[in-house]
């Protein structure tokens, strides 16, 4: 089920999960399960997902790693967004 458009007065129900092939590399998808929405590379380089959370995002919220406007912006352009280790620039 496709998660209903946000606005910036209400929630965003998330979904986080880490992969397994590179370490401290999490994605975030807007719909549950939804792995079809990341570019094929780039599923293949992150290996296997792993379920980690569920979370309700606002523009107010703190992340610990994150900014969480970013993550906000990209769940709602593309459906996913991608949250690496802090020393990590890109992925690859």
């Amino acid at each position: 089920m496709l998660a209903p458009p946000f606005t910036p007065r209400t929630p965003m129900q998330t979904f986080v999960y880490a992969s397994h092939r590179k370490p401290d590399t999490y994605v975030w998808l807007r719909d549950q399960d939804r792995f079809d929405v990341l570019p094929t590379e780039l599923s293949a380089r992150l290996g296997e997902l792993r379920f980690v959370l569920a979370v309700e995002l606002t523009p107010e919220r703190q992340l610990p790693r994150a900014d969480v406007a970013t993550v906000l912006a990209d769940l709602q352009r593309q459906g996913w967004h991608l949250q690496l280790p802090p020393a990590d620039a890109t992925i690859g």
